[in-house]
């Protein structure tokens, strides 16, 4: 639920980095906080509660600076407290790190550290990166190729960005499993972990790869490499919602607009797909796949939380319109033990983030065992999106309120335009499947008439 924003350009980076936490504030948090490199010395302010008390905190305090990085913690290592907060510094209060995720052999790095004569402040597991980073670098005497080294003697899952006053020219960050996203602007960068604190910048962004690192030069370089450090190729995507997706747009909170959005984007999620004079559905991403999923012997849905509840309705649907045999699995279950799959098995793997940990897990097991595997997600550019064989986006939009409704409610329409595309291809005629599709094509205008209903 952390959130994590970058900055370097030609702004002052206090108020973009700012501004970005409060944009991240719906991901749920305890405490906030912000590093900066001003005259080349690092400063660092942090306080448990709300963003709005480390603003207060900050308010006179000279803070003219063209790089930072801030952070929204949620806490899994000690308390919620000023000592704990995000960002963490190493001994020498050079280094400054922001972490999302859990390292898990935190505690024998810390030991190790112990003995070579280190001292930790906080509880937490990221403070334990700094340190190691500090190590590190000590012995190479090049801080990029430190956190390199850092990164590949941790266990766990990061996304991570970090400062130094000994390169004040420069942000260098890295993933796994766990959302990066670089916003390419004009002579600036921001870096964040949810593209919602980089819409009102730039539209251009790079979305990091797992065990990928980007090392950000000034705001006008930036390049990416593993972190087994061989050279990597971004490919450049655009966000396609506006600013005022993230915005109340004069509801008293983001559930309640977002359920009053649901026929819109149902509308959204069947546009140019749903075929109703065909009585089909056009999937542009399942062409390449289309042989595949007529003659797949199983399909087995896997994803986590409310992606899971659509997976139960999508079982009914596939096997009543397509007649193959269903199962559905908890993303969390389905990469702890050893599912029996072959190549003539579809794995479609569901998550509105498609960054959902235990979900990725799954697809890397799919794929090794040879199955084909299709994600369905909301985000474009997201991890499950470049990691499955093919997929189909709900394009729902941002969905800020922490219960999922219109999300939900699109994955259902794309799992039943789905299974229409399978179905029209082997067992439902023309007929039928056009009276299949006047049925969805109704769905808005009824449930906005029940919405409508349900507020008199």
């Amino acid at each position: 639920m952390c959130g994590i924003v970058g900055y370097i350009g030609k702004q002052n980076a206090a108020n973009v980095l700012l501004n970005g936490l409060q944009r991240l504030e719906y991901r749920g948090y305890d405490s906030a906080g912000i590093s900066l490199l001003i005259n080349d010395k690092l400063v660092t302010y942090k306080q448990a509660g709300k963003v709005s008390s480390l603003i207060d905190l900050v308010e006179d305090k000279n803070l003219s600076s063209n790089i930072g990085i801030a952070h929204t913690r949620w806490a899994t290592h000690g308390e919620p407290n000023n000592v704990n907060a995000h960002p963490h510094t190493d001994n020498s209060g050079k280094i400054s790190l922001v972490h999302n995720g859990i390292i898990e052999n935190y505690i024998s790095l810390k030991n190790k550290l112990i003995n070579l004569g280190y001292f930790f402040k906080s509880d937490t597991d990221t403070e334990v990166l700094a340190v190691l980073i500090e190590y590190l670098n000590s012995k190479v005497n090049d801080l990029e190729e430190a956190v390199r080294l850092a990164l590949s003697e941790v266990h766990g899952t990061f996304g991570i960005a970090l400062i130094s006053s000994d390169e004040p020219n420069k942000i260098i960050a890295a993933k796994r499993s766990s959302p990066m996203v670089l916003g390419l602007g004009e002579d600036e960068f921001i870096l964040a972990s949810d593209t919602s604190a980089i819409i009102q910048y730039t539209r251009q962004v790079v979305y990091l790869n797992d065990n990928e690192m980007l090392i950000i030069e000034g705001g006008d370089s930036y390049r990416t490499k593993t972190i087994d450090n061989k050279e990597t190729t971004s490919k450049i995507d655009h966000i396609d919602y506006d600013l005022g997706s993230l915005e109340k747009a004069g509801y008293d909170h983001f559930m309640l607009k977002e359920i009053f959005e649901q026929s819109q984007t149902i509308r959204d999620a069947c546009r140019g797909r749903l075929l109703t004079k065909e009585g089909n559905t056009r999937l542009g991403g399942l062409m390449n796949i289309k042989d595949k999923l007529r003659n797949a012997k199983r399909i087995i849905l896997t994803a986590c939380g409310t992606s899971w509840h659509s997976a139960l309705v999508g079982e009914y649907l596939i096997e009543q319109l397509c007649n193959i045999s269903c199962e559905v699995e908890y993303a969390s279950e389905f990469r702890y033990r050893k599912p029996i799959l072959n190549s003539e098995d579809i794995v479609i793997a569901i998550s509105q983030s498609g960054e959902t940990a235990d979900t990725l897990a799954a697809i890397k097991e799919a794929k090794e065992k040879g199955a084909t595997v299709l994600g369905i997600v909301n985000v474009v550019g997201s991890s499950i999106a470049r990691e499955t064989d093919a997929g189909v986006y709900i394009h729902a939009g941002p969905e800020i309120g922490v219960a999922s409704t219109k999300a939900f409610t699109s994955q259902l329409i794309v799992l039943t335009l789905i299974a229409l595309f399978i179905g029209r291809s082997k067992t439902i005629s023309e007929l039928e499947g056009i009276k299949i599709a006047k049925e969805i094509e109704k769905l808005p205008e009824l449930l906005m008439k029940y919405l409508k209903m349900l507020t008199k």
